[in-house]
């Protein structure tokens, strides 16, 4: 396996090295990361198999279910091997396993990190020991890793925004552009991701100008927040006749607060596709992920950027929109 020059380590991290190998000679302890002074890739880069280590949030939503599938078998295609790390949705687990990953000397890493902000500190990590890291599915924040001197070799996901946008005019196409509608938005605004589907639904649905956005609510990308919060959001707002999730979990608890409501007949819900729920009734459309799939584009560009070639900086997948009556993939999420 050729190696090449890491684009993604900076001189700070480069510095860092400089000073933990100082460090390693005087103690005898070190990662089994190797890197030299110019910034070359890990020596297990150089193996037969080389290791990718991924990190995922959680594989209780049934999308990073699909992710760990496409990275396992594609890597297994590809002649890699793959350590997969859960964090259980907590931010510091997952620093610790990219901690890990950095100590094991794993070849690049593919991050789907816990939130946005708190991806930083693990992209700085593998940083420091000269391993190219990926993202995946969530966008680290541009401005930490600037203020950090930290960078990605590439980011692989959605077209997040787009996809928010095709159901807001989806709504508008289904519900006109007259009518007074009252939207609630159910989110996660710890995510750069959801925030772009939210800005693009919104940006929609002010093609009716009787359409009023209330405040985004957070539902934590948890069926049971969802259901909470939503059910909150209809007592408090009565008027309120169209719902946006901008994620499946979102989705499923919404639906299941507007049934408990009895309200299925005032309202319609948009959003991110939900596992295993037929479009009918108030669930009217959805914009389907392809996590399998982000995970296998991950792997080939892993195997392109380590075969010494460049790689673009962002690769932006469409998004699938469905509607009432259609049914989504199998491997297509929200």
């Amino acid at each position: 396996m050729k190696t090449r020059k890491a684009l993604g380590v900076v001189a700070v991290g480069v510095f860092a090295l400089a000073l933990a190998a100082c460090s390693n000679a005087a103690t005898g302890d070190g990662a089994s990361t190797s890197t030299d002074a110019a910034g070359s890739l890990p020596a297990s880069c150089s193996e037969d198999s080389p290791t990718i280590g991924v990190a995922l949030p959680n594989t209780i939503n049934p999308y990073y279910i699909a992710m760990q599938s496409g990275f396992e078998d594609h890597a297994e295609e590809l002649g890699y091997k793959v350590d997969v790390a859960i964090a259980n949705d907590s931010e510091s687990d997952q620093l610790a396993q990219i901690d890990a990953f950095v100590q094991k000397g794993v070849c690049a890493i593919a991050l789907n990190a816990v939130n946005s902000d708190t991806g930083v500190a693990s992209v700085k990590a593998a940083n420091q020991a000269g391993i190219p890291v990926f993202s995946v599915n969530v966008t680290i924040d541009p401005d930490g890793l600037k203020n950090q001197g930290a960078t990605i070799v590439q980011y692989v996901g959605a077209d997040q925004t787009t996809g928010g946008k095709q159901l807001g005019e989806q709504a508008i196409k289904d519900l006109g552009t007259t009518d007074k509608l009252v939207v609630g938005i159910l989110g996660e605004p710890s995510q750069i991701p959801t925030n772009q589907r939210d800005a693009g639904f919104t940006e929609a649905i002010k093609a009716n100008p009787n359409a009023t956005v209330l405040e985004t609510l957070d539902t934590n990308v948890d069926p049971a927040v969802s259901l909470q919060v939503t059910g909150e959001l209809l007592q408090g707002n009565p008027d309120v006749n169209v719902i946006f999730g901008d994620t499946g979990p979102a989705v499923v608890g919404a639906l299941q607060a507007i049934k408990e409501a009895g309200k299925q007949d005032s309202i319609k819900v948009y959003g991110f596709c939900a596992a295993d729920t037929p479009l009918e009734g108030e669930y009217v459309a959805c914009a389907a992920q392809e996590p399998y799939e982000y995970a296998k584009i991950v792997l080939d560009n892993v195997q392109t950027y380590l075969g010494g070639e460049d790689v673009p900086a962002e690769v932006l997948q469409p998004l699938k929109l469905y509607t009432t009556g259609q049914t989504v993939g199998a491997k297509e999420f929200g």
